[in-house]
């Protein structure tokens, strides 16, 4: 679609000698919109050109012009004074101010600072007055000179602007930089000649797209910006200029700083530009427009939102006469489209399409924006047709798409996306009625718009149909070469991704659908390129609210759908390394700005400079997540903090791009290749059960030695229905079935752990220690607990120590991550048993145990190297859990716990004051921090709808930097909680001494202890170990 919002604000400025009249008093036009010509005539356009004291006033020569006309001069007058804000003028007499709306924007495209009256003269050849038309051009040396260049370089733009004369506008170009060359730097007019010619050269560009055209316009653009700083009367105007000239840029470019930098100057100049205001509409519209394409590029549907808010704003404050009344139409109209294929109302569809008829039939033939209005017009009547199937739709939107090239021909800057427009719809017209001539046609249309695009953002969209033309060939032929010719395409259309990456993304997701649908080698190629993106895209939102938000826009199983390819094609290597591309993409993202270089300054103290950049700019990003999840901020603080995130984010992957080409960093902060994934084995083997809707499979990690691939005879539905029975059971009102968690454990055993545990016996003895590294569904299955407990067989539990980590890299981590050298060690133990509930809607259980629980922690921690502090009640607040969390090595949490499904971040432990979040968690400095017991509900639970990224309490903690964490996966029994610490605390001081490493073995006893108290196994099966 083409948004219209970007627009020049054109001030035509004045120089010395003009008086106070800035342009062109006299312009000629042929006006189409007066069908009844009269042989011999002229249509004037009268400029009324200065702004005084809120009036606007004729100049002299369109005052002499219009007396006359009334004094006889012409032979009569057709029509009358026609001011664009409908205020009545006098042609009569001294000059009349017109108030009211002074500017004028050409069909959404340029925007003047002045009124314009369209007279009709019927003038023969040779008349008088046909020499007061145009301004002469005064001699070199004369004191004139330089306003007669800058006044007939505006009068020859005004002309081209209504005529379409090319070799009018170069004249017009030449004049205004021979002025601009003219005039000294300090001349009061200086920045008012680079307005003009940045105008000039904009509205080439527009017409030849010659980049250089754009990028000097820009950079006059910006100069004459500097010399009107807040309170000089043009800088709304020059604010608006550069921020349309840089969504120009970005559009051609696909470089978002522009897209960014143009949002933050139209939010200025709206600001300059208060109710009443005669150009606020104009920026409301120019915002508006620059939001939307923002939205199409991010996904952020709060840009969507004010878009449209602001273009119904922008249309209410213009009356239907108004020159800019087509284009406010036409942008509402993209806006309400673009919110159907966001939301499915179908009325914001049939509303868009109705406005676009609008905004057409005030746009006829001969107006410049007439196919921009077609091409708008076509694209929402073919979604129309291919929600609701109406022929009628589909061949309107062909007709309009077909004149709308007509209208652009070969050199103009919307050649390429109305090849691409075309042949799309002609390709669905061929799959509906199967004409021959339709598809050929397609393919000779989208081969020209691939030949001619190949630096333009269209380039991207001229391949995917490319793509999906050779894919209608293979299902019609079942040729080979159409097949692999399709995948080419879609692999060509995804390269070019940069230009937009939500199309590149959506382009990806059909290319890895097509490549599985076909069986085709190149559905890896597909899911790695995604992945890619997907990474890039997260990595540029900015906090971890808004990047949790974004990924939701992509399916939750993308990663093992990716490895289960992998598979597939016999890369167990490849598998795991997309597993970890893909999976816990908010962790990995936190994890880089947390990253240490120590190892880079001990191998070079040359690069101090260089460690000490990455290390501020990380502290700062950081940091910088942590103010974006307030709420109690206005709109533009919160797009400035996001604009400075970008541009921190800019910097920080400038010094990475530097540290990888020093010796031994060239992979700093890529994804991991299995080679160094493999390292996670080297305490234990790691098994990954890889859930996807292609199959299900394990794949063993062990150290030193090839990976081993086991296909599980089980599938995706068949464990959503075991998760699903055992979640039921456990929520039952009368309390969990035991049988029922038997028979889970048992289909468990057989189908998944059983054919792990044969094939590990082979690699480590009895009772040695394993982690488990579950994808989707299995991340919520107790792993641990499988067994044959009904026919007294085998049980996973005695057999193995089981550990989980939610990554690899997190497992590497925190075995490399060095402890704070201290003489003594600290240990928290913080409960809590009656919580403040302000804060959700939830009502927590009484915890009787809990005050036992912490006691018999001291009275077992009497280690003369271990200082111990216990804080409960009233005294465990949240901002004193916090102080404790961040200043403890060793932590025990004794309180209520909570998974939040829908905002997991929000996941929490309840204080007496308030809830300690996993956001808190995230921004607490934890990372040489030993070991944490969570005695709470839920907190190794994670979010069921996106599994794979393993966002829960217990994990935000091992992610953070803590090596060794215990969770539970559902509802804590408080009795059974305080039952198990005891045991578990007995077996890890032992020795007097603390060892996070030797957690897994202390829970693991403690459990055993459980049992044999009778302890029933579901309430047992609820504690995990994560990490080392």
């Amino acid at each position: 679609m083409d948004i219209e919002g970007s627009c020049l604000d054109v001030s035509l400025q004045r120089v010395p000698g003009v008086a106070k009249f800035p342009s062109a008093d006299v312009a000629v036009t042929h006006d189409s919109q007066w069908s009844d010509i009269p042989p011999g005539s002229l249509d004037v356009e009268v400029i009324v050109c200065d702004n005084v004291n809120g009036h606007t006033y004729l100049s002299p020569k369109s005052e002499s012009l219009i007396s006359a006309l009334s004094d006889g001069e012409a032979q009569s007058t057709v029509g009358s004074v026609d001011v664009y804000n409908n205020h009545p003028g006098s042609i009569h007499g001294s000059p009349q101010p017109f108030v009211g709306d002074t500017s004028h924007q050409q069909t959404g495209a340029v925007e003047h600072a002045l009124v314009k009256a369209k007279v009709r003269l019927l003038i023969s050849e040779g008349h008088p007055l046909q020499s007061q038309i145009t301004p002469q051009l005064t001699p070199e040396g004369h004191p004139e000179h330089l306003s007669s260049l800058n006044n007939l370089g505006n009068a020859l733009w005004t002309w081209f602007d209504q005529q379409g004369d090319g070799k009018g506008l170069d004249e017009a170009i030449e004049h205004h930089q021979s002025a601009l060359q003219l005039m000294p730097e300090g001349h009061p007019d200086y920045s008012g000649s680079l307005n003009n010619l940045a105008n000039a050269l904009w509205t080439r560009f527009e017409q030849r797209g010659d980049g250089k055209d754009l990028d000097e316009a820009i950079e006059h653009h910006q100069s004459a910006l500097q010399l009107r700083s807040e309170g000089h009367p043009q800088c709304s105007y020059s604010l608006s200029n550069l921020a349309n000239a840089l969504v120009t840029r970005f559009e051609q470019r696909g470089d978002g700083k522009d897209l960014d930098k143009a949002i933050e100057w139209h939010q200025s100049a709206l600001q300059l530009r208060p109710e009443g205001h005669p150009q606020r509409s104009s920026s409301l519209s120019n915002l508006a427009g620059a939001l939307q394409i923002r939205f199409e590029q991010q996904g952020d549907g709060k840009d969507l939102d004010e878009a449209i808010e602001h273009h119904q704003s922008a249309l209410q404050l213009m009356p239907e006469g108004h020159p800019d009344y087509s284009g406010s139409l036409n942008n509402l109209a993209n806006a309400l489209w673009t919110q159907f294929e966001q939301q499915g109302d179908g009325k914001d569809l049939d509303e868009a399409i109705e406005w676009h008829q609008s905004a057409l039939q005030l746009r006829p033939e001969g107006h410049p924006e007439h196919s921009s209005s077609l091409s708008n017009l076509a694209g929402a009547l073919q979604t129309r047709f291919e929600q609701r199937g109406d022929g009628k739709d589909l061949d309107e939107a062909i007709e309009h798409h077909q004149i709308a090239l007509q209208l652009r021909p070969e050199g103009h800057p919307e050649h390429f996306s109305s090849l691409s427009n075309l042949a799309g719809v002609l390709q669905t017209r061929f799959q509906q009625r199967g004409d021959e001539k339709d598809l050929d046609e397609a393919f000779q249309l989208s081969y020209g718009a691939v030949e001619q695009s190949l630096t333009d953002s269209s380039h991207l969209i001229a391949q995917y149909h490319l793509a999906n033309l050779h894919l209608i060939l293979w299902s019609t032929q079942h040729k080979e070469k159409n097949l692999q010719d399709a995948m080419h395409h879609y692999k060509k259309a995804a390269e070019f991704a940069h230009a937009n990456l939500f199309q590149g993304l959506e382009c990806c997701q059909t290319w890895i659908r097509v490549a599985e649908q076909h069986h085709h080698m190149s559905a890896l190629d597909a899911y790695s390129q995604t992945l890619h993106l997907l990474d890039y895209h997260i990595s540029a939102t900015t906090s971890v609210l808004s990047q949790d938000q974004a990924q939701k826009h992509f399916p939750p199983d993308l990663a093992v759908n990716a490895a289960s390819c992998a598979l597939h094609q016999g890369d167990i290597c490849h598998a795991v390394e997309l597993l970890e591309q893909g999976r816990a993409l908010h962790w990995t993202q936190i994890a880089h700005f947390h990253t240490s270089l120590e190892d880079l300054y001990f191998q070079d103290p040359s690069t101090d400079t260089l460690v000490g950049q990455f290390q501020n700019l990380s502290t700062l990003l950081n940091r910088h997540a942590k103010l974006s999840f307030t709420h109690d901020k206005s709109r533009s603080e919160v797009e400035a903090r996001e604009q400075h995130y970008k541009n921190l984010l800019e910097q920080w992957n400038k010094v990475v791009e530097e540290i990888r080409t020093l010796k031994g960093f060239s992979h700093f902060l890529l994804p991991s290749l299995f080679a160094d994934l493999q390292h996670a084995a080297c305490e234990g083997p790691i098994i990954i059960l890889i859930a996807s809707k292609f199959s299900c499979d394990a794949i063993i990690v062990l150290y030193m030695q090839p990976p081993i691939h086991l296909p599980l005879q089980i599938t995706l539905q068949e464990l959503h229905d075991l998760v699903l029975q055992l979640g039921q059971n456990n929520q039952h009102p009368q309390g969990p079935a035991y049988s029922v968690f038997i028979e889970g454990m048992d289909e468990l055993w057989k189908k998944v752990i059983f054919p792990v545990v044969q094939k590990l016996k082979r690699f480590v003895r009895k009772y040695s220690r394993i982690w488990w590294c579950p994808t989707s569904v299995f991340t919520a299955l107790p792993l641990h607990c499988a067994g044959e407990y009904k026919d007294s067989g085998q049980v996973l539990s005695k057999l193995f120590v089981s550990s989980y980590t939610p990554s690899l890299a997190a497992l590497i981590k925190a075995r490399t991550t060095n402890a704070k050298m201290t003489q003594e060690i600290t240990f928290a133990a913080i409960g809590q048993t009656t919580p403040d509930t302000s804060d959700t809607s939830d009502r927590f259980p009484p915890r009787h145990y809990i005050g036992h629980e912490l006691n018999g922690i001291e009275a077992l921690l009497h280690i003369p190297s271990v200082m111990f502090t216990k804080v409960m009640g009233s005294e465990a607040t949240r901002d004193q859990a916090l102080k404790m969390i961040v200043d403890t090595q060793w932590l025990h949490l004794s309180c209520h716990g909570m998974q939040v499904p829908k905002e997991p971040f929000k996941s929490c432990l309840a204080m007496a004051d308030g809830l300690v979040s996993l956001l808190d968690i995230i921004n607490a400095n934890i990372s040489s921090h030993e070991f944490a017991f969570l005695s709470a509900c839920e907190t190794a639970m994670g979010d069921l709808s996106t599994p794979d990224e393993v966002i829960h309490l217990a994990a935000g903690l091992q992610f953070m930097g803590v090596k060794s964490v215990i969770g539970t996966l559902w509802h804590v029994n408080d009795e059974v909680a305080y039952k198990l610490v005891s045991p578990f605390y007995k077996e890890f001081c032992k020795n007097s001494r603390l060892d996070c490493t030797m957690a897994a073995r202390a829970l693991h006893e403690a459990v055993a202890a459980l049992a044999k108290d009778g302890v029933p196994l579901q309430e047992r099966a609820m504690f995990v170990h994560i990490g080392i």
